[in-house]
This record gives C-alpha cells, structure tokens and sequence, in this order.
C-alpha cells in the first residue's frame, strides 16, 4: 500500500513538472506495454487470461478524448497481433511496436511514425525497470505504473477542455492517414500527380462559434508546425472572431479517402496600411499537402487586393523550423528582429496560383 501511495506521489510530481515546464500541455498519445498491462498474464507463458480489470475502459476513455494509443511490447508480433485482435482492441493502436528491441527506441518510432513530439507521449509498463528506461532516455515522456491508471486517467494533461468533433474521430483520421502513407509510398510518379489523386478540397473559412473548440484546441495541440507558438481561450477566440481589428481563418482539408477535420488557424491584426499575421499553424498530418504555401497565396492576393503589406510575427525554435522555411520560400523576408521575436515581411509582386491538384475553396 505505501510503495503504491508513493507511486501516485511520483506520477503526480512528475505530471505537475511537465506542466509547469509547458503551459497546458497535453498528452497526445499513450503507449501501452502487453504482459501485465494491458491484458492479465504473460503471452509466451500462455497465461493471458483476457484484459485486466478496467483496461478496456481506459482504452474507450482514452479513445473518446481524442488520445491516440500505441503498443510498445516485447513479445512476438504475430501471436500478441493475433490476440489483440481476439479480444476485439486491435483496431485502437497505431504503429504497435512489438519485438525484442529496447522500449525507448519503440516509443520514439511511435512518436515519428505519428509524428508528434516525443514529449506529448505517456507510457505504461508495470515493470519499473522498462519505466525507467524509456525515461532515462526521453525524461519528458510521461511514465506511468501499470496499477496507476485511473490515476492517470484523472491528469490534466489527459482530459482536454473540449472533445470536439475533431477529436472524438481523431483514430479514424489517423488510420486514413495510413492508407493514404501506403498508396503513396507504391505510386510512381511525380509527387504532383499523387496529390492530384487525392481529389483534394481545401477550404479557408471565417470560423463559426461551433469551430471556437477545435480552433482553442489547435492553438494548445499544435507545437511543430507553429509559427509563434501563441495559445488562444475559446473566449479569447471568440473575442477576436467578432473584432474589426482582427481576422480569424480556419482551415479544413478533406480527399477522397475522408476527412483530414479542421487542420490550420490564422490570427491577422488588421492594421490601417499593414496585416501583421500572429499566428499561422497547421496539423503535422498535412505537412506534405502543401497547405501553408496554399493559405500564405490566399493572405498575399487579399493583400495586394486591399494594398496593404504583409507582415508575419515569427518566434524560431527547433520544432517550427518548418514553418520558418514556408515562410522563406513563400516571398517573406526578414525585416527586424525583436529579442527572439523575428518579423518577416512579404514581397508582394510575384503573383502565383493555387496548385492545380487541389480545388480551393474561400468562404467569407
């Protein structure tokens, strides 16, 4: 009792560190270990007697909030695969990593095939060795006993502030996504012609009330492809939505596979002579969809049509070097710099159409 007691003592401080180190971070994808975790026994033992007590729960919990779940299990593949799926879980787990390497190199695969930060991860194992290996070597996943679940269930970290309809379908995204990875990785062709495949339809929006959620959610979520990094309330949100002074925009992609949801936000302040762009940040799932160089051709012919300039505030860091370089091969410039803060200027006079392989569609 007191070596458990002391276990949710860790959990919490642990939990407690990670928020204090980034505001309102959120866990995005839990990893599960097999023998002793997810199911009661061990495989190769031949002792798996079905899922431990209140396991499905959490896997269907964690599924609801819109949290991704993985595997990383030392085990053979086939057989923990084949059982998975007899006792009707298989479908909640991308990119399961199960064999005989080490779990710390698992739970990284798991975090670059979603790609997602490494620490938006949390993991489960109940042995404390495998804990304690997978944090020596990423100490910003979240590591968690396997008798501490509820506990987990109950972080902050776990329960976002709004299930939107977005994240309530997040897996089947996710599992679109996959199909779509594995017919581009057979077609032959330029990636031109793939993308044209696609039937692609892009929408850029003025967003409605009901889009404020996801909209507040992008804001929190989106760390990699995020030009400064701003965090926005759904209050926030809706103030600046309904402000003469600012333009909001939400971006929606969806192709023939399905839908990709609600996948960018734009914040401008609309100045007399200039628009100033806060914020600009894109779902890493559409990183290869040529999204931003879509919606930066959308703000730079709205410029020019009102003969304003075009500004961008851009806080560099490792993680958005991405969105750095989208802005740079997109006609901006580097005006000044404030601290760390960089503004960027657009050269507005190379005029260039939307691709061929996606229809845009522009709702004011």
């Amino acid at each position: 009792m007191a070596e458990a007691t002391q276990e949710r003592v860790v959990l919490a401080d642990q939990a407690e560190a990670l928020r204090k180190e980034k505001k309102e971070r959120s866990v995005k994808c839990v990893v599960w270990d097999l023998d002793n975790t997810l199911w009661q026994g061990t495989l190769l033992e031949g002792g798996v007697s079905g899922l431990r007590d209140g396991v499905l729960q959490a896997i269907k919990t964690l599924d609801a909030r819109g949290i991704l779940q993985s595997i990383a299990s030392k085990n053979e593949h086939a057989l923990a695969w084949a059982r998975l799926e007899e006792l009707g879980v298989a479908e909640y787990f991308l990119y399961p990593q199960i064999g005989w390497g080490a779990k710390s190199a698992s739970v990284e695969r798991i975090a670059q095939s979603i790609n997602i930060g490494i620490d938006t991860l949390a993991f489960i194992d109940d042995q404390a060795f495998e804990r304690e290996e997978v944090q020596y070597a990423h100490p910003k996943v979240l590591c968690v006993d396997a008798l501490e679940i509820d506990a987990m269930l109950a972080l902050p970290a776990l329960n976002p502030r709004f299930v939107t309809d977005d994240s309530a379908r997040r897996r089947a995204m996710y599992q679109a996504d996959i199909v779509r990875k594995e017919v581009e990785e057979r077609f032959e062709g330029p990636q031109n012609d793939f993308l044209a495949s696609l039937g692609m339809r892009l929408t850029i929006a003025r967003p409605r009330e009901e889009d404020l959620k996801r909209a507040e959610e992008l804001t929190l979520r989106t760390n990699q492809l995020n030009t400064t990094g701003y965090t926005y309330s759904y209050d926030e949100l809706n103030a600046l939505r309904q402000s003469p002074d600012h333009r909001l925009l939400i971006i929606g992609l969806e192709d023939k596979y399905g839908t990709y949801g609600k996948i960018g936000l734009v914040l401008i302040e609309c100045r007399d002579d200039a628009w100033m762009v806060k914020l600009f940040l894109m779902s890493c799932r559409v990183m290869t969809r040529g999204v931003g160089t879509i919606v930066i051709t959308h703000l730079r012919n709205e410029a020019r049509r009102l003969g304003v300039r075009l500004l961008a505030e851009m806080l560099p860091n490792e993680r958005n070097r991405m969105m750095y370089m989208t802005y740079k091969f997109n006609h901006f410039r580097e005006l000044e710099k404030h601290g760390d803060l960089v503004i960027f200027e657009n050269q507005l006079d190379p005029v260039q159409a939307f691709p061929s392989y996606v229809h845009v569609q522009i709702e004011d």
